[in-house]
């Protein structure tokens, strides 16, 4: 069993793809329309196009909103994505105005920092010594 998608509420699916790309440096992998104006969309690692991927999923669901806001009130991140030198990534983000909620940290064998997607998630980078 491998883990084959992941998924994350966005407010706008549009926005969201643009953040994850442009920023981030993920890649679309699939975009299909499930009518009303959502769609079955996903972005995934360039370094392996074929492994798990992200699914930017519409916030609608009335529990999602509620959820992502206590998270963020609470300073918890909705999930964690991994990276080769945080502290690098960590520049090379607020370089391109990416808000951060907790600069880099190391707690035992990881350094971890967490950012605002601006999609209404906090998202931690994490690296392993």
């Amino acid at each position: 069993m491998k883990i084959y998608l992941a998924s994350i509420f966005v407010d706008d699916q549009n926005k969201a793809l643009r953040f994850y790309t442009d920023v981030l440096g993920f890649v679309k992998k699939t975009e299909v329309p499930l009518g009303g104006g959502a769609l079955w969309l996903t972005v995934v690692s360039p370094d392996n196009p074929d492994g798990a991927e992200l699914l930017l999923e519409p916030a609608g669901h009335p529990a999602v909103g509620p959820y992502r806001e206590a998270l963020v009130n609470d300073g918890i991140p909705l999930t964690q994505f991994a990276v080769d030198d945080v502290h690098a990534e960590f520049k090379r983000l607020s370089e391109l105005g990416v808000r951060f909620t907790q600069e880099p940290m190391q707690m035992g064998p990881v350094t971890t920092a967490v950012f605002d997607d601006t999609c209404g998630n906090l998202i931690q980078i994490v690296h392993h010594a």
